[in-house]
């Protein structure tokens, strides 16, 4: 690959060992509550066939995303604050960048099938059920997936051809565009390029299109003339505003930028943020206000 060092040595957070411990024991609870409640939303609904319907089918992705997205960064995030796991080679810094990118970008697509399918609920709620069959869900979910993947194969392909002359400390967790950019000593245009385009078209338009889908999704509630219909609806669509806010302006933050000019400290918060607080509130927001869930949990 061109390179002259074969690993790197993640900082992880600054401060006293103390510190360090208690922070790693802070992200094993979160990361353990993530899997659970992600893992108890599959589990559910796969037990109840009442919530055998496209917006669960969806959320299960979501669950099931969410999982592996989390993984991807915890246990080694918890090695690095603990002494014990600080180093990492070369080709699995670049398979962490690669996995972590792909996973976002189909959380992207994903939300914004999520936000399509209650714009069929809630506009047509008449022909949902033949517009949003299982055969048309089952396609936006997979090409949610593969859209998520294929989207970052061409940046990491550009990201492993960099020169890494050393020094070879990241100041991070984990392996990021950011950090690999400000440790190479070749040239990163084609990769910041590269990084803002994907961003545009991942981050940008999904949000565009999902954003679009909630403004026809609220005027039609606004248009609904029983105030216990418009609660119900406002109360399903909060919910996903909410992760969608919470998701979007993070990964617009880290990602939608023409080049690496953020604080790498702010960059650990914000990602901390994102892989690790995100997860673990995701199957809480989707769920807590949600009344088939609860009937489902009671039963």
């Amino acid at each position: 690959n061109g390179t002259s060092v074969e690993e790197f040595i993640l900082l992880g957070f600054p401060g006293t060992w103390r510190f360090r411990v208690s922070l790693g024991v802070v992200f094993a609870l979160t990361y353990s509550l993530s899997v659970i409640g992600n893992a108890s939303i599959i589990a559910l609904v796969w037990m109840n066939s009442n919530l055998h319907t496209p917006m669960y089918f969806f959320l299960c992705n979501l669950s099931f995303l969410e999982i592996w997205y989390t993984t991807g960064v915890v246990p080694k995030a918890i090695g690095v604050m603990l002494g014990t796991s600080q180093t990492i080679s070369f080709s699995v810094c670049i398979f962490q960048l690669f996995f972590l990118l792909s996973l976002g970008s189909t959380e992207c697509f994903l939300l914004s099938v999520m936000a399509y399918d209650r714009y069929l609920a809630i506009c047509y709620p008449l022909r949902y059920k033949s517009l949003m069959n299982s055969v048309l869900s089952a396609w936006l979910a997979l090409s949610s997936w593969l859209g998520g993947f294929l989207a970052i194969s061409l940046l990491a392909f550009l990201t492993s051809r960099l020169t890494f002359c050393g020094p070879h400390v990241i100041n991070h967790f984990l392996c990021d565009i950011d950090s690999c950019l400000a440790l190479s000593c070749s040239d990163t245009w084609p990769v910041e390029l590269a990084t803002f385009l994907v961003s545009i078209i991942v981050v940008v338009a999904s949000c565009v299109l999902t954003l679009v889908s909630y403004i026809y999704v609220i005027s039609s509630i606004l248009r609904i003339q029983s105030a216990h219909g418009r609660k119900k609806a406002f109360s399903t669509c909060s919910a996903h505003l909410s992760v969608v806010t919470i998701w979007y302006s993070s990964t617009m933050f880290l990602y939608v930028k023409p080049s690496a000019q953020n604080s790498l400290d702010l960059n650990k918060l914000v990602n901390t943020f994102n892989t690790v607080v995100t997860p673990l509130l995701n199957p809480f927001i989707y769920t807590l206000r949600n009344k088939e869930v609860k009937q489902a949990l009671e039963r």
